[in-house]
């Protein structure tokens, strides 16, 4: 069930359950701004979007739905959700784009991004980029390992304990380990 308070639709965020917990999505115009894992916010305004109860635009319940499908196992791409980010460096775009290109129940590390990025040495730049993601998730930064498939590096709630349940969630885990046998 999705819960929705503010005048209007083009900008807001909206809870919803799924089966890690109570999820956030934050929205302006046309796109989203913002995710959260569980524990989702409950406040009037989160980020400066007003909490919305009751109608929000078909797009932002097509995502939501997404959402729920694929923190259900469905293997879901996600990658068609529009998102704004506005502020973040261009480099930061680059790596959510490269992450988001990442199908569910498949994994890369910092290196092999950073390598995707034509710069072998910023696998670290790339770490970091993944920590400022405003809307993990979506870009499914949970996707992205350490060297060898090390789990490391999650700044949603609960950290690396949420990567590895997102990750067994897509069979992720199943798929990195048989590429390593």
């Amino acid at each position: 069930m999705a819960e929705a308070a503010g005048t209007g639709t083009d900008a807001g965020y909206i809870r919803f359950d799924t089966a890690l917990g109570r999820c956030a999505l934050g929205w302006r115009a046309q796109a989203v701004v913002r995710f959260a894992l569980p524990p989702a916010p409950l406040r009037p305004h989160w980020h400066g979007l007003p909490l919305h109860e009751g109608e929000c635009p078909d797009w932002v319940a097509a995502a939501v739905a997404d959402v729920q499908a694929l923190l259900r196992g469905e293997h879901r791409s996600l990658a068609d959700i529009a998102v704004a980010m506005p502020g973040m460096s261009a480099f930061n775009l680059r790596v959510y784009e490269l992450t988001r290109a990442i199908a569910p129940g498949h994994t890369l590390t910092y290196g092999e991004l950073a390598r995707q990025l034509g710069d072998s040495a910023a696998a670290r730049a790339v770490g970091k980029a993944l920590g400022e993601n405003p809307v993990p998730v979506i870009v499914p930064c949970h996707r992205v390992l350490g060297a060898g498939g090390a789990m490391v590096g999650f700044s949603a709630p609960g950290g690396v304990a949420t990567k590895r349940q997102l990750l067994a969630i897509e069979a992720a885990l199943r798929v990195r380990e048989g590429e390593l046998f």
